[in-house]
């Protein structure tokens, strides 16, 4: 692992069944479940098993296996929902790093949301 990582994160304790959580999918490197204040009609959370704090770390130091987990993981959540181009009309994936980025909890995590149109992207503050 490359940062330092809190054993006591709330994602580390819904790993360890601590805190229970409403599961879309799982996988042997990944779980999927849906997020306790949704932004969309589909807000699902996809983190790896894995401790990565964020999404260089993940990218970084995970073997190749954890990898291609969390994306087939990812790619089954996106099916599971609807909202790939395969049928549904689009979703956005979001990954937030440190302060600048607002990420509120410090274990890396995909956020997938769709089933509506989603805004711009960012908005530009001064």
């Amino acid at each position: 692992m490359g940062l330092d990582y809190d054993d006591q994160n709330i994602f580390a304790r819904i790993l360890r069944g601590e805190i229970p959580n409403d599961t879309v999918a799982e996988n042997e490197h990944a779980l999927a479940f849906r997020d306790i204040a949704p932004k969309s009609p589909s807000h699902v959370l996809v983190i790896p098993k894995g401790k990565y704090v964020s999404f260089d770390d993940f990218a970084a130091n995970a073997p190749v296996e954890e990898i291609a987990g969390f994306m087939r993981l990812c790619a089954e959540v996106i099916a599971k929902e609807g909202v790939g181009l395969d049928g549904g009309r689009g979703f956005r994936a979001i990954t937030n790093a440190g302060p600048d980025g607002v990420q509120e909890v410090p274990h890396f995590h995909l956020h997938i949301m769709g089933g509506r149109m989603m805004g711009p992207m960012v908005s530009l503050r001064d």
